[in-house]
């Protein structure tokens, strides 16, 4: 009896961890290895939101591509670098800029050139339901 019980505790931790592991891939696919989230918490009152915030590095020479989020995205510019669009001129992203994108507004699609990593660090208030990244072309 005792080994059945047993067997029926590892057969469920297997699942869970199966389950598990499956939600770290699929995640996983859909993000930037640039990104480190932080926390990640539901959105008081509103329980099919959540709220995800993170820091992000993206060194010279990465892309960002163009994407959108499905809610909000915040984010503070921890350092600062030189942006470029394609076929347009760099640009600089300031050290201490504070800026917003709006829910599924394309954005991104550039490249950090020069020899500086741009940092951000971000905040999400997105649809739990939908991954935090659809990248569009």
């Amino acid at each position: 009896m005792y080994v059945a019980i047993a067997k029926r505790r590892m057969i469920f931790i297997c699942i869970f961890l199966s389950g598990v592991a499956s939600t770290l891939v699929a995640q996983g696919l859909n993000d930037s290895f640039q990104r480190k989230e932080q926390k990640r918490t539901d959105l008081s009152g509103a329980p099919s939101m959540e709220v995800i915030s993170s820091i992000a590095e993206y060194r010279p020479g990465e892309v960002l591509d163009l994407h959108i989020h499905h809610g909000i995205e915040a984010f503070y510019v921890v350092q600062g670098a030189q942006i470029q669009m394609p076929g347009k001129e760099p640009m600089t992203l300031a050290t201490g800029a504070a800026l917003m994108n709006l829910r599924d507004v394309k954005h991104g699609g550039f490249k950090v050139i020069g020899d500086t990593s741009l940092k951000l660090f971000t905040v999400h208030i997105v649809d739990k339901s939908r991954p935090l990244y659809d990248y569009v072309k």
